[in-house]
C-alpha cells in the first residue's frame, strides 16, 4: 500500500507551481512602516511557516497543493525561484528548517505511520488543533538523497528549530504525557526537557545567537474544570490554542519569563537580531476572531507595536540574521477564501 501511494505521489509532481510567477510586488500599506518592497512569492493554496537559511538566500516552507493528499515541504530561493518538493508526497508534513551549514533539511512528517490525509479535526469540541501522534522528525540532504529518521518518539514530534551555530535543536513533544519543549543534538541524541509546567509549551524558536528560545504556552488553568478539559483533549490528541502567551528562556531552559499578557492567542514568536525585540502573531484585539496580526515588543512585553495590518491572518514572521529581510505568511491579496501565501519584504527598524 505504501509503495503504491509513493508511486502515485511521484507521478503527481509539483504541477501547481508551473503557472506561478517568481514573485509579485504588493501595494504598500502606509501603516506598515517597518515593511518595504513587499513581494508575494507563493500563489495559491495554503502556504505557511516559511523560514530562512542562515545566509538569508533560501526559504523552506510547507504547502497544501492539489497534487498531494496533505501539506508537503518545499524549498525555494528568497525571490521565489527554483521551487522544489523535499518531502515524500505522502502524509502530512510540518515545521521544516535548514541546518546551519545548509547541508540538511529537517521536517516532521506522518508519511511512515499514516501516509494518507490527516483525519479531520473534531470541531464539535470547539476550536482545537490536532496534536498528530503520527509525526516523526526526519532530515534529508539538501543536495538530494535518502531521508533519515532523527526522532522516533511515541507521540507528537514537531515544531523544530535549530541553533544557528549547530549546537542543538529544539522541538515540541507529548511523549512523556504533556506537551513540553525539549532540546537535543542535531542527530537526535542527548534529549533534555526544557519545560515542565502543565499545559501546552510549544513553538520554540531559537535566537540568531543561540542564547535564547522564544515559545508559546497556554495561560494558567483558571480552575480544575479547565485543567480537566485540557487533559481530556490531550488524550484525544487535541489542544485548544485560544489562550496563549509568549515566553522566553535561556537555551538551557533557565530564566523563563513571560513576555506577553494579552487576551486571546499569541504565538509564532521570533527574537530579532540583537535580542532586544521580539515579533509574534496575536489576535488580542478580537480574541474570538481569526484576525491575527504581527506585533513587536521588547522582551519584557513593553513598547507593544503593531507591524502588519492586512485583514485576516498575518503570522510566522522571521527576519534574516543581518536584519535586512523579513518573511511572513498572510491572507493578503488572496484569490480564494482562506488562501494563505508567503511574503518577503525589506525590514525597516
Amino acid at each position: 500500500m505504501l509503495a503504491a501511494l509513493a508511486a502515485a505521489a511521484v507521478l503527481a509532481g509539483p504541477d501547481s507551481f508551473a503557472g506561478w510567477p517568481a514573485s509579485t510586488k504588493i501595494k504598500a500599506d502606509p501603516r506598515e512602516k517597518h515593511l518595504a518592497n513587499v513581494r508575494q512569492i507563493t500563489f495559491g493554496g495554503q502556504n505557511a511557516e516559511a523560514y530562512w537559511n542562515v545566509a538569508g538566500t533560501k526559504l523552506i516552507w510547507q504547502s497544501m497543493q492539489p497534487e498531494y493528499v496533505d501539506e508537503q515541504v518545499y524549498t525555494m530561493t528568497a525571490t521565489g525561484k527554483n521551487r522544489k518538493l523535499i518531502s515524500t508526497g505522502l502524509g502530512r508534513c510540518t515545521c521544516a528548517y535548514y541546518s546551519p551549514d545548509g547541508k540538511w533539511l529537517y521536517f516532521s512528517s506522518t508519511h511512515e505511520l499514516d501516509p494518507g490525509k490527516q483525519p479531520p479535526v473534531d470541531m464539535s469540541k470547539g476550536y482545537v488543533w490536532m496534536i498528530n501522534p503520527s509525526y516523526r522528525l526526519y532530515r534529508k540532504p539538501a543536495a538530494g538523497g535518502k531521508i533519515q529518521k532523527i526522532l522516533d518518539l511515541p507521540g507528537y514530534v514537531a515544531e523544530t528549530t535549530i541553533d544557528p551555530k549547530g549546537r542543538y535543536m529544539v522541538f515540541t513533544s507529548d511523549f512523556e504525557g504533556d506537551l513540553e519543549i525539549y532540546r537535543c543534538d542535531l542527530d537526535g541524541k542527548h534529549i533534555k526537557k526544557l519545560t515542565s509546567a502543565k499545559g501546552y509549551d510549544g513553538g520554540p524558536f531559537v535566537s540568531w545567537d543561540g542564547k535564547l528560545i522564544a515559545y508559546r504556552r497556554t495561560k494558567p488553568f483558571k480552575d480544575a474544570a479547565e485543567e480537566a478539559e485540557y487533559d481530556e483533549l490531550l488524550k484525544a490528541h487535541l489542544v485548544r490554542p485560544t489562550k496563549m502567551d509568549i515566553w522566553v528562556m535561556n537555551a538551557d531552559g533557565t530564566n523563563k519569563h513571560q513576555v506577553t499578557n494579552l487576551p486571546g492567542a499569541s504565538f509564532a514568536p521570533f527574537i530579532l537580531p540583537g535580542n532586544k525585540k521580539i515579533l509574534f502573531s496575536t489576535n488580542f484585539t478580537d480574541p474570538r476572531s481569526a484576525e491575527f496580526d504581527v506585533y513587536m515588543s521588547n522582551l519584557d512585553g513593553s513598547q507593544l507595536e503593531q507591524i502588519t495590518y492586512a485583514k485576516g491572518f498575518d503570522g510566522f514572521p522571521m527576519v534574516t540574521k543581518d536584519g535586512k529581510k523579513i518573511v511572513f505568511a498572510s491572507n493578503r491579496n488572496a484569490k480564494a477564501p482562506r488562501e494563505t501565501n508567503v511574503f518577503v519584504a525589506d525590514w525597516k527598524k
